[in-house]
């Protein structure tokens, strides 16, 4: 009797080992993308499902102190496997200190079609040695609402002239030209190159990458003074006390016809007003033959953490995060510009940001000058507040800039 029930477990055992999959694993994966969990869930139930014995936990963090959370945790042991990452001189600080573990082809053989823009923002300068798989790309530009636009019979301009005679045109009208304000101060930097950019241009870009142009270059200087122009007179009364939720709420509401800010920004103003109709264009230069450019960036990438128990299976989620089927799902449910290859785009919106990206520079500070201190966005954020309310000008903007980052850009040191 006793040898019969024995016999029975271990038989019970064995059909129950073998229902089994080899090994269960279970993965953290971090990220600051807190508006976006439901639809990370969503993405993870699609990989579990074809992955059993693979469990992923996903877990948020308010943004603004992802990057000192996951440090501290990744210096104490206590990292997740997986985790979102930043792009640039972000993820320079968390690489360079060992704590993600290295990627290629071979580990994920997808990121072989990547763009090349987008594996150097995931890359480390010196070597060039990829740490996470990129996620998505966003485009300063401006935004505008077409139902304004078409009641005061007015077309996307196509000089900076154009800009600023449409731009009193609204102001006649009654209406606010520009949502934008300014007291929160991140929305400088995104108001000075969002609406710069073609001012400045791509030959002046290429000189300050080869070291041949500095900020005291007038076709900067010139640039962040007809912004600062235009925003004097065509942004709201008091914009530099204006905050940026007040300023998405002015625009979402009906109240302004123009908005100068990211591609991020497109599902933000159909959420707080489903019924707006957008439309966008990149802010013109002096000319309409002058080359119309967006300021394009890579928002951050997934990577592994070096010290992770579950490298295997955390190997395995990277490679259906560089995946066509989740950069679609990721497109799709997010309505964001995904850096996945082959991604085609059902939002009209979208498909126009991902054309308009065909003719950009990229955006200045947070691709080239956030890899030492004084970074370029806090510098720029803080000389363009001062611009905005009188008490600096172009020129000394241009001096300060150059002459803070000679503290640790090679090309400005000479």
């Amino acid at each position: 009797m006793t040898r019969t029930f024995v016999t029975k477990a271990i038989l019970a055992l064995g059909v129950s080992a073998i229902a089994l999959p080899a090994f269960a694993q279970e993965l953290s994966f971090w990220s600051w993308r807190q508006e976006d969990r439901a639809a990370y869930e969503q993405f993870i139930d699609t990989f579990e499902a074809a992955n059993p014995g693979i469990t992923v936990n996903f877990q948020t963090f308010e943004a603004a102190n992802y990057n000192t959370i996951l440090s501290t945790a990744l210096a104490g042991g206590t990292g997740p496997d997986v985790m979102m990452v930043r792009a640039y001189g972000g993820l320079e600080n968390v690489a360079s200190a060992g704590y993600l573990e290295p990627l290629s082809t071979e580990t994920i053989p997808a990121l072989a079609d990547f763009a090349a823009p987008a594996l150097a923002a995931e890359s480390v300068r010196s070597d060039g040695t990829l740490y996470a798989v990129p996620f998505a790309s966003q485009t300063q530009l401006v935004i505008y609402n077409k139902a304004i636009f078409d009641a005061n019979g007015i077309e996307e301009p196509q000089t900076w002239e154009e800009l600023k005679a449409l731009s009193q045109k609204l102001k006649d009208a009654g209406v606010i030209p520009f949502a934008n304000g300014t007291a929160t101060a991140w929305q400088n930097e995104t108001v000075t190159f969002g609406l710069g950019s073609s001012l400045m241009g791509k030959d002046f870009y290429e000189g300050l990458m080869s070291g041949d142009a500095d900020f005291t270059d007038e076709r900067f200087t010139n640039a962040i003074g007809e912004v600062a122009a235009l925003a004097a007179d065509y942004f709201p009364d008091g914009f530099i006390g204006l905050d940026y939720p007040s300023a998405q709420q002015l625009f979402s509401s009906g109240m302004a016809a123009m908005f100068v800010g990211g591609s991020y920004e497109l599902a933000t103003f159909r959420s707080q007003n489903p019924s707006i109709e957008l439309g966008m264009f990149a802010a013109p230069g002096a000319t309409a033959e002058d080359d119309k450019l967006v300021g394009l960036y890579f928002d951050g990438g997934y990577a592994a953490n070096a010290a992770g128990a579950n490298k295997e299976a955390s190997i395995k989620f990277l490679n259906y995060l560089a995946s066509l089927e989740f950069g679609q799902a990721f497109a799709n449910t997010l309505n964001n510009i995904s850096t996945v290859p082959g991604v085609t785009f059902d939002n009209p919106l979208l498909a126009e940001v991902a054309e308009l990206n065909q003719s950009s520079i990229p955006y200045l500070m947070l691709a080239h000058f956030r890899y030492g201190e004084p970074s370029g966005s806090v510098l720029i954020q803080g000389e363009m507040q001062k611009l905005f309310a009188g008490q600096t000008t172009p020129e000394a903007i241009g001096e300060a800039l150059t002459t803070g980052l000679s503290a640790w850009y090679e090309p400005f040191k000479n």
